[in-house]
């Protein structure tokens, strides 16, 4: 089981890694820096490395290559394993990795339709959602390995609280994937200037729209995470749980500091990465929590559930 953990967490820190190297290469316009090539880059395997496009695409496909690596190298290690507890059958650690290989593949598939659509700013989120998708599906596999505190005990939850994590859940990726679009649909990133509200507009189309729903439901997160974390506090849920709360609760502060920061101080392009970068750590952290969430649910009584629903 230490060896599917560690893979599992391998696979995780690249799949992390992919994701905001994917935000370096949009933000610098190095996402045509191998043409419209796939899977070679300039028609080469090995190209020469004599622009900084050119580099920075090849390195976040380098990096695509590594994680298929480890999430192949974990879907065999948990097959081998499947008779053991744990592994094999439902709630086990096979499962979430065979998922995990299936996202690697539609990934690189929907990256290679990227590159032949030239952009296109609803397959670059749905490319992003997918890479989300995966990142939940390696942080299932790891916990059900051992991973994020397995042995703590969960005793004292409550029911309330897997039930807040799935709608954190939703609102995060609903939060995410509009980022996205924010990011890629032209003129949407300028059609609102200041923050937290729109002191002026360039544009009043649908890029507009886009981000002005952006920001709503990131504000909604805002508050939902701020109010479960004081809930589980208040009701003295397990310290992990309590924990999980704040540190995606952190999450979300300062996601909201990077995107003020952004829009205020006006960061340049290459800093910009960052509001990616944190949105991903708020991405990542919410499942955990809502894994944690999830398997307290599990172990509560069938009579707890019962009062509480009465």
């Amino acid at each position: 089981m230490q060896r599917l953990r560690r893979l599992s967490y391998a696979a995780l820190v690249l799949a992390f890694a992919q994701i905001v190297f994917g935000a370096i290469v949009r933000i610098s316009g190095s996402g045509m820096g191998c043409g419209n090539h796939w899977p070679k880059c300039a028609g080469q395997w090995f190209p020469p490395a004599n622009r900084i496009d050119l580099i920075i695409e090849i390195t976040h496909r380098y990096i695509a290559l590594g994680l298929t690596i480890v999430v192949i190298g974990l879907v065999v290690a948990a097959f081998l394993k499947r008779a053991e507890a744990g592994v094999g059958g439902e709630g086990g650690v096979l499962r979430p990795a065979a998922a995990a290989a299936g996202l690697v593949i539609a990934a690189a598939l929907l990256g290679a339709i990227t590159v032949k659509l030239a952009l296109n700013p609803i397959i670059i989120a749905t490319h992003l959602t997918i890479a989300m998708s995966l990142l939940a599906t390696l942080a299932l596999a790891a916990g059900r390995a051992g991973g994020f505190a397995a042995q703590a005990d969960l005793s004292s939850a409550t029911p309330r609280t897997w039930k807040a994590a799935r709608v954190a859940v939703i609102l995060t990726l609903v939060t995410v994937v509009l980022g996205a679009l924010t990011a890629n649909l032209p003129g949407a990133a300028a059609s609102c200037g200041g923050f937290p509200w729109c002191r002026t507009f360039t544009e009043l189309g649908s890029g507009l729209y886009v981000q002005v729903t952006h920001r709503v439901i990131a504000f909604l997160l805002f508050g939902h995470l701020g109010g479960l974390q004081a809930a589980v506090a208040r009701r003295k849920e397990p310290p992990v749980i309590v924990r999980a709360a704040r540190i995606a609760f952190g999450a979300a502060i300062l996601q909201i500091l990077v995107a003020a920061a952004m829009i205020e101080m006006h960061f340049p392009p290459v800093f910009r990465s960052l509001h990616q970068a944190v949105g991903t750590l708020l991405w990542l952290s919410v499942v955990v929590l809502a894994i944690l969430a999830h398997r307290a649910a599990r172990k509560i009584p069938v009579q707890f559930e019962l009062r509480a629903a009465a």
